[in-house]
């Protein structure tokens, strides 16, 4: 089989959920063959050798590309909109040109089930595929709806699938340079209300439940869904638990629901760079 094509960009403070996410990527799809890019500004050469070898154990590749300073000279940037928050929206630009698809990733997210539905999904006109979170936020999808004018629904973009040759005819860097310049007031999340305003059109809807489950909201999901999304469902059909929000389940007092599930994979990670070291 191709390979899996995942992207992920983060700084080094986010390594440790990184290596969480890419054991269960690993425990979870063990006849997949994963080529991850990376894309980083700052994170030391000692650090991204030792991911790489980490990745490598998992019998994964990992791919760091260092991103060029200059290629922002024109954008605005601030504490409030870093650099690094532009790196997956212009990912089409920064990955080489020979890779046509590739799936997004935050390092906040865990995966307990097979991955490659969503990999091998057809897009038809549309150049991403992402989730909304409207089933169980309806209310805040259509403020967020209000906010930014649009008519389609607010899209999570922490697993983001893309198909590269067509967004490569859509992602200009001077035009999210413009609506960051042009809208601050409107821009609560920067990069994924950006995304929004620009490509949300662009975007083909897919089941939150299983490809982008908010792991903060177990009871709101029962509910809505009347039942049907109880826990055996969540552990046998939910694809990536995505742990939004401040309350991260790495940190000691951390009490989700999901808690204890994402403290058993990162014990795993744990293990796989201790027999490493």
């Amino acid at each position: 089989m191709e390979p899996i094509h995942l992207l992920v960009t983060f700084d080094k403070n986010y390594i440790p959920p990184f290596r969480v996410l890419a054991k269960s990527l690993a425990v979870n799809n063990p006849a997949e063959r994963f080529h991850i890019w990376l894309l980083h500004s700052a994170i030391p050469r000692e650090a991204l050798e030792a991911l790489a070898a980490y990745c490598g154990e998992l019998g994964m590749t990992l791919t760091p590309v260092a991103i060029d300073p200059a290629l922002f000279a024109g954008a605005p940037v601030s504490k409030q909109y870093p650099q690094e928050m532009y790196y997956r929206l212009l990912s089409p630009l920064l990955l080489p040109e020979g890779l046509d698809r590739v799936l997004y990733l935050d390092p906040d997210i865990l995966n307990i089930n097979p991955i490659r539905p969503l990999w091998e999904l057809a897009l038809g006109d549309a150049a991403f595929a992402a989730a909304s979170h409207s089933g169980i936020f309806e209310l805040i999808n259509d403020v967020n709806q209000l906010r930014l004018g649009n008519e389609t629904d607010y899209f999570n973009t922490g697993v983001l699938l893309m198909d590269l040759s067509k967004a490569r005819s859509l992602v200009r860097a001077e035009d999210l340079f413009r609506c960051v310049r042009e809208q601050p007031e409107l821009l609560l999340l920067p990069d994924q209300d950006v995304f929004n305003l620009l490509y949300g059109k662009n975007t083909l809807p897919i089941n939150d439940a299983v490809w982008n489950y908010d792991a903060r909201y177990y009871s709101a999901y029962l509910l809505k869904s009347e039942g049907r999304y109880q826990m055996d469902y969540v552990l046998k059909n939910t694809v990536f638990l995505h742990f939004c929000g401040k309350q991260k389940p790495w940190k000691t007092k951390s009490a989700q629901r999901f808690t204890i599930l994402y403290k058993h994979y990162m014990r795993l990670a744990e293990l796989e760079t201790g027999a490493r070291a």
